[in-house]
């Protein structure tokens, strides 16, 4: 490739010929097209590949690293994935988006400059919306309105933190940065809002299950992961990021125990889990930094895996509560194995890949003294088990059963399935493949005894007490009110109160108005000559007059004027 190109180009071009193409052709465009991308990722060289010249500023299109490749690798490998997923399912239209989405993510990781990376920002923005869109309902349509509108403010706030960065430095590279101007401020709040960072992480649980079984597995991979890349280059070591890890999550996990939705309960985790990375980049160590690279390659492969294996069952059932599911193991069981997989590698389950990468973050805590951040995520890990781990398959495939007998997922799906489920075991038996790839050198074990007793022991134990729990765990026909709520209700409401005072005051004024106007023509009407009354004789300006009169008129007026003019 030419090295001023950026390997997204490549799957951007596939994305356009997926309408043309017809049949075995379009097969061919849907799997070769990331495959060719992965093969352009691994073509650029590192550091800077290309300079063109914009303004009065150096644009850097490419720019490569060790980091900058593991995380495009990744998207490839998603962007195949979901493409065999949705190979024989997904509308034409559907596919083109969500590769075009990818090729955004591709373009922010190769990205050398802010005005780059904003660009890839904004195109992913845009086609993630219509994937969200292509869920064909009226509540994807009003979903895909309401995500478009917190992504573009998400990219108004960066482009203003951007601007003043260039303003205030002169410079567009992509450099470590702390939060310590309202500039940079602004930079991470806008890659925090993509982060789904709370109180602005509601988009999230509302757009991704509102799009297509097939979308949500494209959706799940790449916003949330570019932000955690973002982070990596520009924040790494921020003390802020900590404490926002932290919150999301804690936030995740209570908010996917509450929910009923299948794929609403696997986005509250998609938060928990990047929390997980955004800690890690707040504690800034190489080791942190690797476990947040390393646990985001994890976390896009068992989620998408995850959202596979509920997209199956909602495709084949048309049903995504868990109240209304449950005993599909009998008629789905390789959907239910590989969502089991799925499930204990979100859960940090020794030999699947969440072990080998979210140990690395607890580690990272340890070693910098954090003994409260290491517990903290200890904790949550327990908490993943409980909603993601043991909830999720439950009360979808074992639970009272719901009469349902649906057959198994159609092969593509099948396939798809079972490469993310070998990756997710194969990442976790042989975790150096990974460790090699990772932006700085890697002094870390993962399997040492006390390692894999200790969480074995938090594990099982958050089993335990979810089956001893179960009369409390059972779902119900409920919403959860999350932040979104303010603006949604509340502050739609006070608009609506606000809007019919105006109207009231608007009415009044017009009233008023039209009395006054009403008068005032009365008023002339008696000036200017027209009759205010039957019994009533010429208005002044109406009246005949003779021509001394007149003439008498004209004298004084022309007196008066003469005086005026002297005095």
């Amino acid at each position: 490739m030419p090295e001023f190109l950026s390997p997204a180009i490549v799957l951007l071009t596939g994305a356009l010929l997926i309408g043309p193409a017809r049949g075995h052709w379009r097969t061919g465009v849907v799997l070769i097209a990331p495959l060719a991308t992965l093969w352009a990722v691994w073509q650029v060289p590192d550091g800077v590949a290309a300079t063109v010249s914009f303004l009065d500023y150096q644009i850097q299109p490419v720019e490569g690293s060790a980091l900058r490749r593991l995380f495009a690798t990744v998207f490839s490998v998603m962007a195949f994935g979901g493409g065999l997923y949705a190979l024989r399912q997904a509308r034409w239209f559907e596919l083109a988006a969500a590769y075009a989405y990818a090729a955004g993510a591709i373009g922010v990781s190769f990205a050398g400059d802010l005005i780059t990376l904003f660009l890839y920002w904004e195109l992913m923005a845009l086609f993630s919306t219509v994937v969200v869109w292509c869920g064909g309902t009226p509540g994807a349509r009003a979903a895909g309105i309401r995500y478009a509108i917190m992504h573009l403010l998400g990219g108004v706030i960066l482009k203003v933190g951007i601007e003043g960065i260039v303003v205030h430095t002169g410079s567009v590279d992509i450099q470590p940065m702390l939060a310590g101007n309202f500039d940079t401020w602004m930079v991470l709040i806008g890659i925090l809002i993509n982060a789904a960072a709370p109180p602005v992480s509601a988009w999230l649980a509302d757009a991704y299950p509102a799009s297509s079984p097939t979308g949500s597995v494209f959706l799940s991979a790449f916003t949330t992961k570019t932000a955690v890349l973002a982070l990596i280059l520009l924040f790494p070591g921020e003390p802020v990021l900590i404490g926002v890890g932290l919150y999301m999550v804690m936030y995740g996990i209570i908010y996917a125990l509450l929910e009923n939705d299948a794929r609403r309960i696997l986005a509250y985790s998609i938060v928990n889990q990047v929390g997980f990375m955004v800690c890690a980049v707040g504690i800034g160590s190489e080791l942190a930094l690797n476990g947040a690279a390393a646990h985001a390659v994890a976390h896009i492969v068992y989620k998408a895996l995850l959202f596979m294996s509920a997209g199956v069952v909602i495709y084949r059932t048309g049903k995504n509560k868990c109240t209304e599911l449950g005993g599909l193991f009998r008629t789905m069981p390789l959907t239910a194995l590989l969502g089991i997989i799925g499930a204990l590698s979100i859960s940090g389950f020794p030999l699947t890949s969440g072990f080998t990468t979210k140990t690395m973050i607890s580690q990272a805590a340890a070693s910098d003294g954090l003994v409260a951040v290491y517990f903290l995520l200890a904790a949550a890990s327990a908490g993943v088990f409980l909603h993601a781990g043991i909830k999720f398959p439950w009360f979808v495939f074992f639970q009272k059963d719901s009469g349902l007998r649906p057959p198994d997922a159609p092969w593509n799906m099948a396939a798809a399935m079972l490469l993310f489920a070998a990756l997710c075991i194969g990442i976790g038996v042989f975790p150096e493949a990974l460790y090699r790839l990772l932006p700085y050198p890697v002094d870390y074990t993962p399997y040492t005894p006390g390692k894999v007793v200790f969480y074995l022991q938090l594990l099982l134990f958050s089993g335990l007490a979810f089956f001893l729990l179960l009369p409390l765990m059972r779902r119900t026909l409920t919403i959860s009110l999350d932040t979104d709520w303010l603006w949604r209700v509340v502050l739609w409401d006070a608009g609506n109160r606000v809007h019919s005072l105006l109207r009231v005051l608007g009415d009044t004024i017009q009233a008023r108005l039209r009395r006054a106007l009403a008068r005032a023509r009365q008023r002339s009407r008696r000036v200017l000559g027209v009759p205010a009354g039957r019994d009533e004789g010429p208005s002044v300006f109406a009246r005949s007059r003779t021509v001394g009169t007149t003439a008498l008129w004209v004298a004084l007026l022309l007196s008066a004027y003469v005086l005026v003019y002297l005095v």
